[in-house]
């Protein structure tokens, strides 16, 4: 909140990056932070403690940051970054992705099934359509995202998608109208920018 008891608007926060040295909004970065050692470790969520150090939102700005070791240089002292940096940030983006679609369904707003998706598809209802990255592609092609080819997830298997509708395996599923399609499409476009297909 604000002083003045209104809500914060985190959009307009921007950061600069330690690799390209542009100012973005806090959305098109990671946030890292330094930790037990000097090492760092990111920081998704944007709650550790200590002062962050921003870097752009895809797989080439992590490695070339840990690479020349720029989050020293950001962290104002000499600190370690694993060279499986940018791997460890794109495993914490899917389970991020996975929860957000596991919130979805606890709350009614997710489906799964091809008869239920391409009902929602046809009614409007269904403003994300997630497909099983390892679904056959014939199978696959039978349905199309509701909103253009940004709306249609194809980054997670069907074991994940299982796993967060309850279930063994889940090919074909849907984001129903309501509170988690920007949260969905933005871990994935996250994951997008880590070099994942999604």
């Amino acid at each position: 909140m604000t002083r003045g008891g209104h809500p914060k608007d985190r959009s307009e926060t921007k950061r600069k990056c330690i690799v390209s040295g542009e100012v973005c909004p806090n959305e098109k970065l990671i946030r890292f932070v330094v930790g037990p050692e000097a090492k760092i470790y990111p920081d998704l969520g944007h709650k550790l403690p200590g002062r962050g150090i921003w870097v752009t939102a895809d797989r080439a700005s992590i490695e070339k940051a840990v690479k020349k070791g720029l989050f020293s240089r950001g962290a104002k002292m000499k600190v370690s970054a694993d060279d499986g940096l940018a791997d460890q940030v794109e495993s914490l983006v899917r389970h991020r992705l996975l929860q957000a679609v596991s919130m979805a369904r606890k709350t009614g707003r997710a489906i799964c099934g091809l008869e239920k998706v391409k009902a929602a598809l046809v009614s409007g209802e269904a403003d994300v359509l997630l497909q099983a990255s390892d679904g056959s592609e014939r199978g696959k092609s039978a349905l199309r995202p509701p909103n253009g080819e940004d709306s249609r997830i194809e980054a997670l298997s069907g074991d994940e998608l299982g796993l967060a509708f309850g279930r063994d395996n889940v090919i074909h599923a849907a984001i129903l109208s309501g509170g988690f399609t920007d949260r969905v499409l933005f871990e994935a476009g996250r994951l997008r920018a880590l070099g994942k297909t999604v």
